[in-house]
């Protein structure tokens, strides 16, 4: 049986980083949005709050934690690109999914976000020159992470996140 938690796989560093793969997740990072309406087209709201695995958030507070996360990876690229290393702040995210807005707000509003936010991203990936992938941040808990190996990483996220909501929709016939 697949491991839920990870239905695209575990997230792994990339050793070697080169224009292929850059293209290749910034592909993964254009579609997230579309990709995540598609998940949730047409669901109900109790099958909005359905844990996508037995002690996993709801569909909903996926959709809110996919924003919530996106977001914050997106002012982390820009702080990289314009300071020399800053030192990021992390959050709470399982806190995050607790608040209010995470556990009840329509996911339109998490949906819209991401479009626009995602289509401000990847306007700025595409435009990123090698040399600027390179650029670092210091992450308290992970240590310094260059913008290949965010960007890697938020390409997996996506992915992982809406595999979330398709698995489960697939499980449970909707």
């Amino acid at each position: 049986m697949t491991d839920l938690r990870y239905p695209v796989g575990q997230f792994t560093w990339p050793e070697k980083v080169g224009e292929a793969e850059r293209r290749e997740w910034i592909g993964h990072i254009e579609e997230t949005p579309a990709k995540l309406r598609q998940a949730v087209q047409g669901l109900s709201e109790k099958q909005l709050d359905t844990p996508y695995r037995e002690g996993g958030w709801t569909v909903r507070q996926v959709a809110h934690h996919l924003a919530d996360s996106h977001a914050n990876a997106y002012i982390r690229f820009k702080l990289a690109l314009t300071e020399d290393e800053p030192t990021i702040k992390p959050y709470e995210q399982q806190l995050w999914a607790e608040l209010v807005d995470a556990k009840s707000a329509p996911i339109e509003v998490s949906l819209v976000l991401l479009d626009s936010l995602h289509q401000r991203w990847v306007m700025m990936l595409k435009a990123m020159k090698p040399e600027d992938y390179a650029r670092k941040f210091r992450h308290p808990e992970l240590g310094v992470l260059d913008l290949n190996q965010y960007l890697a990483q938020y390409a997996w996220h996506g992915r992982h996140h809406v595999a979330h909501v398709a698995g489960l929709r697939e499980r449970m016939g909707w």
